[in-house]
């Protein structure tokens, strides 16, 4: 499951974690070119994954990475 939360307008960019063991699934959220998450512009939900996606890195789910989102502007 991708975790797609509100994006600010300026955020061309996502943190992805995906899932070890099931192809397709994970979670997702924006972020800058650096990979930082503007942790009070997500919901508590999406916090509350991000958290939790980065405690299981190497368990359930993979390193995350920065993936750009939308054209350049």
């Amino acid at each position: 499951m991708l975790d797609s939360s509100p994006r600010s307008a300026a955020s061309r960019y996502e943190l992805r974690f995906t899932s070890l063991f099931d192809r397709g699934r994970g979670y997702a959220f924006p972020c800058d070119a650096q990979g930082c998450v503007e942790l009070d512009l997500l919901s508590e939900c999406a916090r509350n994954n991000y958290f939790y996606a980065r405690a299981v890195v190497g368990m359930e789910l993979s390193p995350p990475g920065v993936l750009p989102t939308g054209p350049p502007i």
